[in-house]
């Protein structure tokens, strides 16, 4: 007889060999007509191309060889969509002040405020995909949606009538109501729209993969990765090819180009639709929260079992949720575990179809998965308030150094092309080269897990916000040796010196926004994806609105009694240096909580 190890080795070849073998797929997936799915036709890399891109599709034949046998498609919803909304917003601002003729502040307020409601409106795509819709119906819808809201931007930048006139000298011409309306209602409608694609397409993307095969899940962590090289691509054209032609070639083709790449998106996204796999919607997860926290209520006196098999469970082999795989029982948060105790009057009838009175263990479990995946979240916060520095405060330091090269002026914003060509270079290094590394160390089956992926890119943060410091450290003692620490000019340090910065915060985006979509992906209940996918973006809002915060309170604590403050508008006279500290610090205080949130997470136990 074998010892124990071998015994375990045989019985894990045995089980990745009936995996590999079997015919179907094990997660519950389905095909369009809600049928089982073959495993040899459906899925895998085959669909990814419908989603991530023709650009990506193109990169990956040579980095990923699983693609070389899959045929080249026009474009793909993600990779379009993100060149649309970054051809959007990145150029936003100069189109309210140059063509609308709003002032800086109001121009200012506009873009914040749609720029939030576009991280806010995946909550509504969420819900809708995961209770009703299922992610399929709900990318397809409000990619419609997000269409028809560029083709109306477009048609207000391209029609005279719906533009104030030019400006002559210095007098502007204010745009009238109507002509606001029809630019704001293709604006938002794109705000919408982009609620439905943002929480669903990395879901459906990594839908494709089945989570009861060993392989497939490994297949599954590389699509994270291509799925976040994906965006950044789009980044990188928008933010300089469409850039280039909305101020040099015109506006109303600057907003058409994006347009047309999204209708040949959702194009490409439906010819796909025979080799997807769908997983059916589980039903409003809200409700069913409020049904666990009703029941236990309801039982608050009675005693919880010790033994967890006497808690209320369907006997099939599904679970009554549908779409969902059946959750194994957790000994956490117990006070939860009141709503699935079999009541004495309940067992006497033989009646457990009311959900308010008596809920499933799965039931309960993925409200104990939501209450662990919480601290976690919060993590993301602080992270997301640190990325929020690309766009504001290393701009603003940008600004005041030497931004010739040669015969040119490089704007200080363009230096974030470094933090895009960073996460370019990086994805595929950490895909090709580190995580088979690290799974040779390790023995995991992505090499990091998604918890140790995210606590690197929170180290690395740490290190930019240390960078961004010390460069200006540097730039402050020029100043004050040149003696223009009263004068707003630039110094002479050259802006590449941000270079660092921006290639570290590219490098942390890797591991910790990347680790995050695998998390909220793998952890999540099945019938949930959406819904947690859309929780982990509202960390960037909440990290924009955090930033803005601390800045608020900097300003206030450092200009007391009559000083200039860190943050002045001479920056020379200030001490931007200190706010980068102090980022830096509250970077390692989270990433100290994070490491105890994540030694104390329990992951899921799905059956």
């Amino acid at each position: 007889m074998g010892t124990r190890d071998e015994e375990t080795l045989l019985l894990e070849d045995a089980l990745a060999e009936s995996e590999s073998n079997r015919l179907y797929t094990g997660d519950g997936s389905v095909d369009i007509k809600g049928n089982p799915v073959l495993k040899s036709n459906t899925g895998n890399w085959r669909a990814c191309p419908f989603i991530l891109g023709i650009y990506n599709t193109i990169i990956l034949i040579v980095l990923v060889p699983q693609f070389s046998n899959l045929l080249i498609h026009l474009a793909g919803t993600e990779c379009c969509e993100r060149l649309a909304y970054y051809g959007i917003s990145t150029n936003l601002v100069s189109y309210l002040t140059k063509k609308l003729h709003e002032g800086n502040v109001s121009a200012a307020r506009n873009v914040t405020t749609w720029q939030g409601t576009c991280y806010l409106t995946p909550l509504i795509g969420a819900v809708l995909a995961d209770a009703y819709w299922g992610r399929y119906w709900t990318i397809a819808a409000f990619s419609t949606l997000y269409f028809i809201g560029m083709c109306t931007l477009t048609v207000s930048a391209t029609i005279p009538a719906f533009m104030p006139p030019e400006c002559i000298d210095s007098v502007c011409p204010s745009a009238s109501p109507a002509q606001y309306l029809i630019f704001f209602f293709g604006l938002y409608l794109i705000a919408l729209g982009t609620g439905g694609i943002k929480p669903c397409v990395s879901s459906f993307g990594a839908d494709q993969f089945d989570d009861t095969d060993s392989v497939e899940r490994v297949k599954k962590g590389s699509f994270f990765n291509w799925f976040y090289f994906s965006i950044n691509i789009g980044a990188l054209i928008s933010s300089s090819l469409i850039v280039w032609i909305q101020d040099n070639a015109g506006w109303g083709l600057g907003f058409g180009i994006p347009a047309l790449f999204m209708g040949i998106a959702i194009a490409s996204f439906f010819s796909g639709t025979p080799l997807y796999r769908f997983q059916k919607p589980g039903g409003s997860p809200i409700t069913r929260f409020c049904q666990v926290l009703v029941a236990s209520f309801r039982k608050w006196n009675v005693a919880v079992p010790d033994d967890s098999s006497l808690l209320y469970e369907t006997p099939d082999k599904n679970s009554a949720i549908e779409g969902s795989r059946k959750l194994l029982h957790t000994d956490e948060l117990k006070c939860l575990d009141r709503a699935a105790i079999i009541s004495d009057a309940e067992s006497r009838r033989g009646d457990y179809s009311d959900p308010w009175k008596l809920c499933t263990v799965t039931q309960v479990e993925e409200l104990k998965i939501l209450i662990r995946m919480f601290p976690i979240w919060a993590t993301g916060i602080v992270f997301s308030a640190v990325y929020a520095q690309m766009s504001t405060m290393f701009v603003e330091q940008g600004m005041v150094m030497d931004t010739s090269a040669g015969s040119f002026t490089i704007p200080a914003a363009s230096l974030s092309s470094f933090d895009v060509i960073s996460v370019i270079f990086w994805v595929p290094v950490y895909d090709k080269f580190l995580m088979p590394l690290a799974r040779k160390i390790t023995g995991k089956e992505r090499g990091f897990s998604e918890l140790q992926r995210m606590g690197i890119g929170l180290f690395i943060s740490v290190l930019c916000m240390s960078a961004a410091a010390i460069v200006e450290i540097w730039r402050l003692s020029l100043a004050r040796d040149l003696g223009v620490t009263g004068e707003a000019v630039a110094v002479p340090l050259s802006i590449f010196w941000q270079i660092p910065q921006y290639f570290l915060l590219g490098a942390a985006e890797v591991f910790t926004f990347i680790g995050q979509l695998e998390f909220f992906y793998d952890q999540s209940p099945d019938a949930m994806r959406s819904l947690c996918s859309a929780f982990s973006l509202l960390t960037t809002a909440l990290g924009n609105y955090l930033s803005s915060f601390i800045l608020t309170v900097v300003t206030f604590l450092t200009t007391r009694g009559g000083k200039p403050g860190w943050i002045p508008d001479n920056l020379n006279e200030g001490h931007l240096d200190y706010f980068f500290w102090l980022l830096a610090a509250l970077s390692f205080g989270n990433m100290l909580v994070y490491v105890f949130c994540a030694k104390m997470y329990k992951s899921k136990k799905a059956s």
